[in-house]
Order: structure tokens, then C-alpha cells, then sequence
């Protein structure tokens, strides 16, 4: 066995980091391409890596593990230029180097997809993919000819169809990734950085991505994958290296490894506890909703929300869960079908009128439409309710630190001040601000709509125990998610979208992942764990 040392802080178990514990290399495997050795990064007030240790090896995945905060995303520009090590070593084919910014790390084969990479609508798909770089001829005007021949090769290699002269404009999210992943393989890269490609994807647009690292594979890269999300982990990574809290606590081969064994690396929790459902017997129906309509969105939606109970919601993109759901808040108006909360005949045309009812919506779109990240911690927990704490037309900020401190303290906000930017947080901790923000308002009936989208184990964790907790004390909660293990987990009553409209109803006990995928998929045979997965039980009166 070949062998790379690597000085480990200590740990427990197998898996675990051991002092002075090597970087496993099968027999006739070649010693990793890329080695990262006792990396320290610190800012002020912050070591924000503390003596990592990374391997990648040639024509494998290694998934990069941990949570918000854990030193991910800092690693990840350490290795592509951005930052500075302040202290270890990078090897990169036995060779120690340093960068000297971004683009002596990509001149020397080292490339990155982030989620939110930044393209230009206007230009052409070729254009975005030479920014910066493009061929020139032996005048030193730029090659279109070429620059259009290399970006058919990519393509080529992706398997995609993709015009080089097609405006990005004219794309959807799906096929813009792409471009940007053509972007990155532009230079001739050894080392592929994969930073949550799929969080804007379909699953069937995920599952092209995974041929694309098939492919890349086949071509002897070597692959960084960060990714919350543990089936995607499973499926496409050969290795594993877990972080928590700035230092390298594991690492190992996938296949040793299960769940909740990589949970415990990262939160030190098992995986039961990332699901801590606190079972109640739900009350008396809350919300009721009959026969509701959109004209282009979904139709004949119909279903009752009980108190103190978790109803998920559950479907493919594209199924019409969110639009419901915003038009139960009001954002969009409805042709049809009718609507009772608290026994009271329900009309929302505008989110003002929601929110005097009770109703309160978490969007999906937390950056966009749920916070203003600009603002403090506090001034956005108390934005709603700044017509009850305010007094003669002024606002005390006493009071809102008053609140927003309860709200911090309750969802376990992590931040460095109640005065820090919420846009300076990490995904997770901005949706505790958001939740944080709409329970102040003292509601009935709360939405969640995806609410541990991008967010990481010990913060869905978090969010997961909070929520079982409102439903103990009587609030009604929806929560519309894709992620089967949470749906599984958390709720009570489970509906089915596909299409625009409900296509099953389940209860909660036997209920598997199978069942869900199938009646969300149109396949025949699924069935409602209670019988039936009829329109009528989908809204049927509560069980006695």
C-alpha cells in the first residue's frame, strides 16, 4: 500500500482522524494528485482552518463534508488562489506550489463550479465560456471560428446540443449550469471543483450532471464535490473527508462508510436526531381548503390542516407545490375553490391580509424573498412586527432587540452580534432569521417552504427540532419539501403533487420512500398507506 502522511488532529472510531494517520491508497492506485497538508486560515476574530488535511486523486471523487461554517467553502478558495495559507503545505503532483491568485491557480489546472457562478445573460454561450481567455489569431483579433469549434468539442464531450451563438438569456437554469461547467473545462483541468452543482436542478437534470462527473471521471480528473445532500454524496463520491469546525475530522472510502456515521463526523449527532419529531395527536382542522384553482398553475387542490400538525407537501419541481402555497398567502390570486381558517371564511388577495388572518409563508427563495440582507439580525426579525412595537409613529430599538434576542435565542441563531448583516450569515442561521422573523408575528398557521434548502446537517437539525416543537404547542405548520428523509421524517400527513394537482394522500406510519416517488412520478401502483391515494382523502375529515 501506497501512502501519504498526514499529521491528523485525534479521534475516535474507524474513519476517524488519527495523529500521524496516512491518506489510504489501494494497491495500484496512484498516489494522490492534489495534497493539502496542515492548512491554517484565521481572520479576525476567526481560525477558520485549523491544520486541514485534503487528498484528491486522479480519476475519483472525493466528497468535501461539513457543516455551514465548517471551513468549506474557505478551503476551497485557499486551493483555487483566492486566499493565502497562513500556514501548511499544497502539493500538487508531488510537487509544492503556491498561487499567486485565481488564475495562476486555473493556469495550473485547477477549476471551480460554484452554485452561483457569474455569467452574462447578454453575451452568447461561447462568449461566457472565453470570458477572459479568448483565442486570438496571429493578428491578435479574437478567433470566432475557433472559439466556437472548441465550445462544440466541450459540448461534445458533455453530451449536450448546446449552439455556441445561442444567446444565455435564452436558457433555462438547468442548461445554464452547463455553460458554466464548459467554462471550467475551457482550461485543460486536472482538478475539477464541484461546489452544490445541483441545487438549482431538476432530478432528472441532477442525473445528467452525474453522467458529466462519469465522464470526467473516465478522463483521469480529479473531483472535489461539496454537497449537503447525502444520496448525491453516496452516489457519486469514491472518497470522503469530512470538516468540523475549521479542522479535518474524517476521512475514508464511501464504501465503509454510512449516514449516520458521517453525521456523527460532522455534528456529533446520530442521524436520528436530524429528524427529532415529537409525536402529538393533532387537533381540530385549522385550515381547510376546497376545490382551489389557478388558471394556469394547478386545479381542484383540496386538502385541511389540523392543529398541531406537520402536513408535507411533497412532489417534483414543477408540481405546483410553491404556487399553492403563495396563493394561500395571497400572492397570487386564485379563479376558483374556497378556503376556511380558524372556521372563517378565508379570502387572501395580498400578503397584508394573510398575515392579519394568521397565516404566515417562509419562502424558498430565503435571499430573495425573505430577508433583507442588508439589514441587521434584528431590525429583520422585527420588520413585521414593527406596527406593535412601535409607538407614536417611532420605533424603539430597544424593543426590537427585545425581540429579535427571544426569537436568536430560542432557534439557537448563531452570529456574532444581534448587529451583524443577515447577509453575512450562513444559509442556515438566514433561515432562522426568517422563521424567527414570522413567528414573532404570533401566527395560526405557518408555510415552510423548503426550509433546509442548502443548509447543513446541524442546522437542519436545528430547524427540524424547532418545528416539531411549535406543532407540540399547537401551531399548524406546512412544509413543503423535495427531500424524501425529511418528508419521512417529519410529517404527519403527507400530500402528493404532480402536475398541479394532488394525486395522493398518506399517513404517516408505513409510509415509505418508494411509495412517495412513485405517485409523485405518475407510476402505477402507488397506493395511500391508509388504502386509497383518492382526491376525497386527500382532504378527508380528521381521524377521531
Amino acid at each position: 500500500m501506497v501512502t501519504v502522511s498526514a499529521q491528523k488532529p485525534s479521534g475516535e472510531g474507524p474513519g476517524e482522524a488519527q495523529a500521524s494517520q496516512p491518506f489510504p491508497v489501494m494497491p495500484g492506485e496512484p498516489a494522490p494528485l492534489l495534497f493539502m497538508r496542515g492548512i491554517a486560515k484565521s481572520f479576525p476574530g476567526v481560525r477558520a482552518l485549523d491544520g486541514v488535511d485534503l487528498a484528491l486523486y486522479p480519476g475519483q471523487v472525493t466528497a468535501l463534508i461539513g457543516e455551514n461554517g465548517a471551513g468549506k467553502s474557505t478551503l476551497v478558495k485557499t486551493l483555487t488562489g483566492i486566499y493565502q495559507p497562513d500556514e501548511g503545505q499544497i502539493l500538487l503532483e508531488g510537487e509544492a506550489v503556491t498561487f499567486d491568485g485565481a488564475e495562476d491557480a486555473m493556469r495550473r489546472g485547477i477549476t471551480a463550479i460554484h452554485q452561483e457562478t457569474v455569467l452574462f445573460d447578454e453575451l452568447t454561450v461561447a462568449e461566457n465560456i472565453f470570458m477572459g481567455q479568448q483565442p486570438r489569431t496571429r493578428w491578435g483579433f479574437v478567433d470566432w471560428k475557433l472559439m466556437r469549434e472548441r465550445t462544440r468539442e466541450i459540448f461534445a464531450r458533455l453530451e449536450t446540443d448546446i449552439h455556441p451563438d445561442t444567446r444565455l438569456r435564452d436558457l433555462g437554469i438547468a442548461r445554464k449550469h452547463l455553460v458554466a461547467i464548459a467554462r471550467a473545462l475551457s482550461v485543460d483541468a486536472k482538478i475539477v471543483i464541484m461546489d452544490e452543482p445541483t441545487a438549482s436542478l431538476s432530478h432528472k437534470e441532477v442525473e445528467e450532471l452525474y453522467a458529466i462527473v462519469d465522464t470526467l471521471k473516465a478522463e483521469g480528473k480529479a473531483i472535489l464535490f461539496i454537497s449537503h445532500k447525502f444520496e448525491e454524496v453516496f452516489r457519486v463520491a469514491d472518497r470522503y473527508t469530512v470538516f468540523r469546525d475549521g479542522k479535518s475530522v474524517g476521512f475514508g472510502l464511501m464504501a465503509n462508510a454510512d449516514t449516520n456515521h458521517l453525521i456523527r463526523l460532522m455534528v456529533g449527532r446520530t442521524v436520528d436526531q436530524v429528524f427529532p419529531k415529537i409525536e402529538t395527536e393533532p387537533g381540530e382542522a385549522v385550515l381547510a381548503v376546497e376545490g382551489l384553482c389557478h388558471p394556469t398553475e394547478f386545479a381542484d387542490i383540496s386538502f385541511t390542516l389540523r392543529k398541531g400538525e406537520i402536513l408535507g407537501f411533497y412532489g417534483l419541481v414543477g408540481a405546483g407545490r410553491s404556487e399553492v402555497m403563495q396563493a394561500l398567502f395571497g400572492i397570487t390570486a386564485t379563479s376558483s375553490g374556497s378556503v376556511t381558517l380558524g372556521g372563517q371564511p378565508y379570502r387572501c388577495t395580498h400578503p397584508r391580509e394573510a398575515l392579519e388572518a394568521g397565516l404566515v409563508y417562509v419562502p424558498e427563495e430565503r435571499g430573495r424573498q425573505g430577508v433583507v440582507l442588508q439589514l441587521p439580525v434584528f431590525e429583520n426579525i422585527a420588520l413585521p412586527s414593527l406596527g406593535r412595537i412601535s409607538h407614536s409613529g417611532f420605533v424603539r430599538m430597544a424593543e426590537q432587540f427585545d425581540l429579535a434576542r427571544g426569537y436568536a435565542r430560542r432557534l439557537q441563531l448563531k452570529a456574532h452580534s444581534l448587529s451583524q448583516e443577515v447577509g453575512t450569515l450562513s444559509g442556515g442561521n438566514q433561515q432562522k432569521v426568517v422563521i424567527g422573523k414570522w413567528l414573532a408575528m404570533g401566527p395560526r398557521v405557518i408555510i415552510l417552504d423548503e426550509p433546509t434548502k442548502g443548509v447543513d446537517v446541524g442546522s437542519k437539525a436545528a430547524i427540524h427540532g424547532f418545528m416539531s416543537e411549535l406543532a407540540a404547542q399547537g401551531l399548524s405548520v406546512i412544509m413543503v419539501s423535495s427531500e424524501i428523509p425529511e418528508i419521512l421524517g417529519m410529517s404527519d400527513r403527507v400530500m402528493v403533487m404532480r402536475e398541479g394537482r394532488i394525486v395522493g394522500a398518506f399517513e404517516r406510519g408505513g409510509l415509505d420512500a418508494e411509495t412517495l416517488v412513485r405517485a409523485a412520478t405518475g407510476n402505477e401502483g402507488a397506493a395511500s398507506t391508509s388504502g386509497t391515494a383518492s382526491q376525497e382523502q386527500a382532504h378527508a375529515a380528521p381521524h377521531p
